[in-house]
Order: structure tokens, then sequence, then C-alpha cells
């Protein structure tokens, strides 16, 4: 049985709050608790995760083929044409831990947060240098809709937060980074005669302008939160308190009486 469902999940990568050795927090999870601190703590301290979505692979392909791309111009020291095209003044950033920090499964982007024993990590997408030594955190994004494609929407909130945790974690690492961090955002178009095996994409490029000082403080909150035995109470915007509130009402009437 899948370990997202059984509630048995072994200790290993729980919180434990007698435990002092550090515990790995990755981006994702502390995402999950400015969303919903009570699926945060079923997770993270009950070994009960949310169900997983299933992959995009068509945004994993646009994802590893950009890479790919403004890696060409990481060796070149060189800037890409979309960069130019949009004003950027920078060029990929080339470090010999590139690939570590992509890493968003095993390694990535990682500080220890003595305050809360907490090693937050983060696999980012790519980073470019200014000629002042500033750092831009880059993140790929993809979709296919009608119209420009934008980050205002209110779902994207959790895009703003992935740059500005990765912008925190560089800063921590001893790095200058600039607020500015930036969307190269591919939108698939669906405006061709045919699909003659290939699928294009409109290529955008969205600055954004990032603020970090939430994380610490979120940081203590997830904290407090873990540290203690009382479930946080359901968020009824969030669809999975919802949907286990729908189950238990649904059971009622089927549940023994003392």
């Amino acid at each position: 049985m899948s370990k997202y469902y059984n509630g048995k999940r072994g200790a290993r990568g729980l919180f434990n709050p007698d435990s002092k050795e550090p515990f790995t927090l990755s981006r994702t999870k502390l995402d999950l608790f400015i969303n919903c601190p009570r699926c945060f703590y079923i997770d993270q301290r009950l070994g009960v995760g949310q169900p997983p979505g299933y992959p995009f692979s068509l945004n994993s392909a646009v994802d590893a083929l950009l890479k790919k791309e403004f890696d060409i111009h990481r060796a070149n020291h060189s800037s890409h044409p979309l960069m130019e095209a949009y004003g950027i003044d920078a060029v990929p950033f080339e470090h010999e831990r590139m690939e570590e920090w992509r890493d968003s499964l095993r390694r990535g982007v990682k500080f220890l947060h003595e305050p809360t024993n907490f090693i937050l990590r983060g696999g980012i997408d790519d980073v470019w240098v200014n000629p002042k030594g500033e750092l831009h955190v880059v993140d790929y994004k993809a979709t296919s809709k009608n119209g420009e494609v934008g980050i205002d929407a209110e779902w994207q909130g959790g895009y703003k937060r992935q740059i500005e945790v990765y912008q925190w974690l560089f800063r921590k690492n001893g790095f200058e980074v600039s607020n500015i961090g930036y969307f190269v955002y591919a939108n698939g178009r669906t405006d061709a005669a045919a699909f003659d095996k290939k699928l294009e994409f409109d290529i955008k490029i969205i600055p954004y302008e990032g603020n970090d000082s939430w994380v610490e403080d979120a940081l203590v909150k997830a904290r407090k939160t873990l540290e203690s035995d009382a479930l946080p109470e359901a968020n009824m915007e969030c669809d999975y308190c919802l949907y286990r509130k729908s189950v238990q009402d649904a059971l009622g009437p089927f549940q023994k009486k003392e």
C-alpha cells in the first residue's frame, strides 16, 4: 500500500520533537505549511502526505530543454537572445555547484537555520548574474493558454514564494542577490494549422521583485506547529481538509455508537 495512505510511514524523515538532529525541510513543504498548517502537520509529523499529483511530462521536457539552451550560453559566458530582447543585462551564472543546486530531490540549495534547527533546501532552475555580481533567481514555467501569460493570479502566489525562498537561501549562503527574479514562461501555441509532429511555444520573461522577509517567521511558526502535540485546525479553504471533513460527515451514520 502506498505510503501516502496507510498512515504508518517509518519514523525516518518525520519530525521528532525530541530529536536534536537538524530536520530537513524542503521548499515545497514550507509552502505546504503556508497553505495549510494541518496538512503540513499530518505530513511531516504523522507521516501521511497528500496524494501526489500526476507528473507533467511535457513541462519537464520544456524545463530540460531550456536548461540545455541556457547552459550553452553559461559555458560561453554570453547572454541568451531572450535576455537581450528583454533588456536584461546579465548572463547565466557559472558555478561548480550548479548541478547540485538543481537537484531538487536530493540536494538543492541548502541552509541550516539555527533558531529552528531546520535545514531548508530547494532545487533551482537557473541563476543569472549581472555586471555588479548580483544573482538573479530564475524559474522556468510552462503552460498552454490563450492570451498572455502572467504571474498575478491568486493561485500563483506559490510561484512568487518559490523565487523568494531561493533568494533567501542564496543570501544565507553568502551570495549577493538582487530582489529582481525572473520567470521564463513558455506558452504552447494552439493556433497552428496542424500539429505536424511539433509543438511551438511563445517564450516570455517576466520580472518579479521578491521580498523574502517572511521566510524566517514562517520557519519559526512551522517549528512551533510541529513541536505541538495538538493537531492544527482544519482549513476550510483547503481542498484536502474539506474532503476529509466531507468523508467524516458522510460516514457519520455508519459509525458504531458507544
